[in-house]
């Protein structure tokens, strides 16, 4: 009899070695809680975010939009069609004119900071009359023009920069009037002379106070990359531009 107790012992503790409880949801006692740390939350896209006033990814600009920004802050070109001032025939565009090259310099020089933009905007809107002139009329400097009325050094710069320019440049660098009627063959040319200027001839610490958007890191830019003052007339086209490139 004992030894037919002992049999059935080591049959059912060999059963058991053999075939051990599984450790799975069927058990009955709950599955301890893991004790490693949790994984942290995933980080926000940092290709986002840009702290204010610094420049992101370039994003495309509504014609309409900016059409309506340049009748905002130039209001003379709201007037279709453009109607030519004295001693400027053919000068003249008006803001439905105006927008495509305007938006076509900022994506090609990559201005993406609202304040860089109203600065480049009230500088055209007041240097050419509100886009009635492309050339010095007053008094008539020679070779001075361009919507942002550049010097002739550089406007030649600026003409070797753009490469289906720079070509037919060379001969021509002496003769400012034949450089500049280079750069107002194209409306894209003509337009895209401040962006040009201030993404070449403005030093790092100029663009960083610019874009800020305080009225000192924008007399900054007119005194150490213009070569002007913030006058009230400038202070003025700023401030309506300021505004309007908010719906940019």
């Amino acid at each position: 009899m004992r030894f037919f107790t002992a049999t059935i012992y080591l049959l059912l503790a060999s059963y058991a070695s053999a075939n051990p409880v599984p450790k799975d949801d069927c058990n009955d006692i709950p599955a301890a809680p893991s004790t490693l740390p949790a994984p942290p939350p995933p980080l926000p896209s940092q290709a986002t975010s840009h702290p204010t006033g610094t420049p992101g990814p370039s994003s495309s600009i509504s014609k309409d939009k900016m059409i309506e920004v340049l009748k905002e802050i130039a209001p003379a070109s709201a007037k279709e069609p453009c109607v030519s001032a004295a001693k400027a025939e053919g000068q003249c565009r008006s803001a439905s004119q105006a927008a495509e090259p305007i938006i076509h310099s900022f994506e090609k020089y990559k201005i993406t900071s609202k304040p860089e933009m109203a600065a480049i905007l009230s500088l055209i809107a007041l240097e050419s009359g509100e886009f009635k002139y492309q050339k010095n009329v007053f008094p008539g400097r020679p070779g001075q023009g361009t919507r942002n009325m550049q010097m002739p050094n550089f406007n030649a710069l600026y003409a070797k920069s753009i490469p289906e320019l720079a070509a037919k440049i060379g001969p021509k660098t002496n003769n400012v009037d034949a450089v500049l009627d280079m750069l107002l063959s194209k409306d894209d040319y003509d337009f895209g002379s401040a962006a040009w200027f201030l993404t070449t001839q403005c030093t790092p610490a100029v663009r960083t106070a610019l874009q800020s958007g305080s009225e000192e890191g924008w007399s900054k830019y007119l005194t150490e990359c213009i070569g002007t003052t913030a006058a009230d007339e400038r202070k003025k086209y700023w401030t309506k531009a300021m505004e309007s490139v908010k719906s940019l």
